[in-house]
């Protein structure tokens, strides 16, 4: 198998009240507290149009994640059979690139206070991206 690395640069980082991966909630409506998105002045240009009560797409990288992970219980309940990630929503995968849809409640410069982040401090933010309408089925 031939296969190509790809560098990604982050844009920014959450800066959140959640710092202990064990404590954080698994998905951003189980009471993730509100955090901040905090953008490098180089990608300023790109966050012209985000306006509170969007609601965006933010991809993260998630740097503390096991990369060599291939199968696992699924929230990590022993009494759930084994699912290979890529039919779950687990951090820990070959590439952790985490996906989160958040609301927008406030825009500060580059920093962007959304609701529904389950991203710990820290984490790197590697892009956003608007919620589009539903997908027609074809």
């Amino acid at each position: 198998m031939n296969m190509k690395s790809y560098a990604l640069k982050p844009i920014g980082r959450v800066e959140s009240s959640l710092i202990d991966l064990d404590a954080a909630p698994r998905q951003g409506d189980e009471g993730a507290p509100d955090a901040w998105l905090a953008f490098e002045s180089e990608v300023a240009e790109g966050l012209r149009d985000l306006a509170p009560g969007a609601e965006v797409i933010v991809l993260t990288w998630l740097d503390r994640a096991s990369r060599d992970v291939l199968v696992v219980h699924p929230r990590d309940d022993l009494t759930r059979p084994e699912t290979g990630v890529f039919n779950t929503r687990s951090s820990h995968r070959p590439n952790p690139i985490g996906l989160h849809r958040v609301k927008i409640l406030a825009v500060d410069g580059t920093r962007i206070l959304v609701r529904g982040l389950e991203a710990i401090h820290g984490t790197p933010i590697v892009d956003v991206k608007p919620v589009l309408g539903s997908v027609v089925e074809r």
